[in-house]
């Protein structure tokens, strides 16, 4: 089943110039990028984008961080892509994500942990909805 699942590159991954080498991995894993945008994420973005947070002692230091500097944001699509995603990411300690996986392999510390990946297809609509609109999402090539 195609799906479609958000890909954020967190302020440390920008920094560290580590967007190309996740996005090749993302592209060599057979997944698609159909939508691609640096930005800096709004108060409003990141207050929705974290809404499920909200009240919990760690709240203010994901919003404050997500906004530190630059992300990169992406639409990846293909079969199965928000499980196929998260496994890639690996788990949100680095330390404790298995070698081979994105932060099992970059990853430095838990608060800066280099990417977002949506957990749940209702997610990732959610969370695509609150960085791209529709017509930002281009069809795979060679699809109308």
């Amino acid at each position: 089943m195609r799906e479609q699942t958000l890909l954020m590159l967190k302020p440390d991954a920008v920094a560290r110039a580590l967007t190309g080498r996740i996005l090749a991995r993302i592209e060599a894993r057979g997944l698609l990028v159909t939508a691609l945008k640096r930005i800096r994420v709004t108060a409003e973005q990141a207050q929705a984008h974290y809404r499920e947070h909200e009240g919990k002692p760690f709240h203010p230091a994901l919003l404050s961080y997500i906004r530190s500097g630059p992300v990169v944001a992406a639409v990846v699509e293909g079969p199965r892509a928000v499980e196929a995603v998260r496994a890639m990411v690996g788990a949100t300690d680095p330390l404790k994500a298995a070698p081979g996986t994105i932060r099992g392999d970059l990853g430095l510390t838990i608060e800066e942990n280099l990417v977002h990946a949506s957990d749940s297809l209702d997610s990732a609509r959610r969370e695509i909805a609150i960085y791209f609109s529709a017509a930002e999402i281009l069809p795979p090539a060679g699809e109308a």
